[in-house]
């Protein structure tokens, strides 16, 4: 593997080294690029990773892929301003889905921590159990578990409206988890906000759960507006 790809997800690593080859004027704008198997040898990564990225650069307007004739660097690509669009424009959707998110689990986390009894908690511990075991493996699986955990709290809150609301908002949550997971691997790891959720139920402190949701979200909503603005 290429010394500028550190292990984890790929694609995204790609997609910001081809980004930044753009921005740099490596590639100039209009340039075709080498062909998908070249840059798969040189990088040492499979060719389905490459075409992927590629797939997300052509999204973001920066290349203009020719089926027959090859992937060239868009004229604006140059720009970054132009570029930068797309990705703002993401950006913007998922601080929306946090947003709403944060609003929704805070209040449940204060009702679960008042309402919740013993025998209601071996299960939430055993879900949070399976959530930190899937961190760094599928990041579907990872998601999924991660939502379980979240849907379990809200349910013990013993509100239907609040229950009601998550499902509805759970596969755009989701979508934007996984996005999140895929574009940004570094993102900060709240499994240690997740633990503090599970002890403040637990001692039946609803400020403490209150406050470890809010850890939890706001770090991932901090995270995004740092990169809007960086």
């Amino acid at each position: 593997m290429n010394s500028q790809l550190r292990s984890g997800p790929l694609v995204p690593q790609l997609e910001r080294l081809l980004r930044d080859r753009i921005s740099s004027g490596h590639w100039a704008a209009g340039q075709r690029l080498p062909r998908e198997s070249d840059l798969a040898a040189e990088l040492g990564v499979g060719r389905s990773s490459i075409r992927e990225a590629v797939r997300l650069l052509a999204q973001d307007g920066q290349l203009i892929v020719r089926h027959g004739v090859g992937t060239f660097v868009a004229e604006s690509g140059a720009a970054p301003s132009a570029s930068d669009l797309p990705r703002l424009l993401r950006r913007a959707r998922l601080l929306e889905v946090f947003e709403v998110r944060r609003a929704l689990e805070v209040e449940a986390a204060r009702l679960a921590a008042a309402r919740a009894r013993s025998h209601d908690l071996s299960a939430i511990r055993s879900g949070l159990a399976v959530r930190h075991s899937l961190l760094g493996n599928d990041i579907e699986d990872f998601v999924d578990a991660d939502l379980d955990f979240h849907a379990s709290i809200v349910a013990l809150s013993g509100n239907a409206v609040l229950a009601s609301l998550f499902a509805s908002v759970r596969p755009l949550l989701r979508d934007a988890l996984i996005e999140l997971e895929k574009d940004e691997p570094e993102h900060p790891d709240t499994s240690s906000a997740h633990d503090d959720l599970l002890a403040a139920i637990e001692a039946q402190d609803g400020a403490a759960a209150m406050a470890a949701v809010a850890a939890n979200i706001d770090s991932v909503i901090t995270a995004l507006q740092m990169e809007d603005h960086a």
